[in-house]
């Protein structure tokens, strides 16, 4: 099995990307299908999800023996208009890349999951170390509602066929490569530009933050544990704090730049407490190396030059 490719889904975004390119400069095998590709970007063959044929030619044609599967609409601000679709890339895609490791005999499945799959969550008990991963399930967007679907396919090839396969919850993740929505970002940006950032919501609103690099550690992790007890894990940065007080770090971190945070929730997130990440270190060995600090700082590097350029990233 040591000589058969990993297959990436979705390496042409911004976690499959970083992934392929991580595998690929340690010299491991590891091949990646995208609906498109981009300029700048590592090949990737050219694939949709739900063609199950073209994706029984690639398995075959690359010797895969194990998948990494990021491939998805990436996230509930994208596609809003268009739910169906959300259904067919997440679920229709996921069935498919889960039987395809069945079909060819894989040693595993990573399933790239998400934090919307809780929803609103209900505080923790006092003493414990947040929400843990078998809280009620209650997504709030179609999004969240596929990457439940998701993972409910994967728990049950695990159970009924035997196959190895996990999901990672990944909370919101920021860092070089993302074009979806990002406070974070949008305050770097602003930063950089001489501007004041307004936002009208948020002084109050927690939000748990995960570096790019860290959700690439979590997932490679998940791929290479010997075993993988749990169904399912979440993975977090480690910190959580409010949209204010990341506001805050931010200030620090650039220089005190103009940020005016207003209070209120954010009207399209779900209010979520801090989630419990000590089964992934227990398990799987995975903790998130970079502080929000150092993200910020790191990401702000990254900003200042053209985006064109080659991603920087740990080896």
């Amino acid at each position: 099995m040591a000589d058969l490719s990993i297959l990436v889904t979705g390496a042409s975004g911004l976690i499959g990307q970083r992934i392929l390119r991580r595998l690929q400069r340690s010299q491991r095998n590891a091949v990646g299908i995208d609906i498109s590709s981009k300029p700048g970007q590592i090949p990737v063959h050219i694939a949709d999800l739900c063609d199950i044929h073209r994706l029984h030619g690639i398995a075959s044609q690359e010797d895969v023996g194990s998948v990494i599967h990021c491939g998805a609409v990436s996230g509930p601000m994208v596609m809003i208009d268009n739910p169906y679709g959300i259904v067919q890339a997440n679920i229709v895609g996921t069935a498919n890349i889960i039987e395809l490791a069945r079909i060819h005999r894989m040693r595993r499945v990573v399933f790239c999951s998400s934090t919307s799959v809780y929803g609103p969550t209900d505080e923790p008990p006092a003493g414990s170390k947040g929400v843990p991963e078998n809280a009620v399930l209650r997504p709030t967007s179609v999004y969240g509602a596929t990457k439940v679907a998701g993972e409910q396919i994967v728990a049950a090839y695990r159970k009924q066929h035997g196959l190895d396969a996990v999901a990672v919850r990944l909370s919101w993740v920021y860092g070089p490569g993302r074009t979806t929505d990002c406070v974070i970002r949008t305050m770097i940006e602003d930063a950089h530009g001489g501007r004041q950032t307004c936002l009208e919501w948020g002084r109050d609103f927690p939000r748990q933050f995960i570096h790019v690099d860290d959700a690439v550690d979590a997932l490679l992790t998940a791929h290479d544990a010997v075993t993988c007890p749990g169904a399912a894990y979440t993975a977090t940065g480690g910190s959580f704090l409010t949209i204010g007080e990341v506001s805050q770090i931010v200030r620090r971190v650039l220089g005190q730049p103009e940020i005016d945070v207003q209070p209120g929730p954010d009207p399209l997130d779900d209010y979520q407490h801090r989630f419990d990440i000590s089964a992934i270190e227990r398990d799987l060995g995975f903790r998130p190396a970079l502080s929000l600090e150092q993200g910020v700082d790191a990401y702000s590097q990254w900003l200042k030059v053209p985006l064109t350029r080659e991603f920087q990233e740990k080896p």
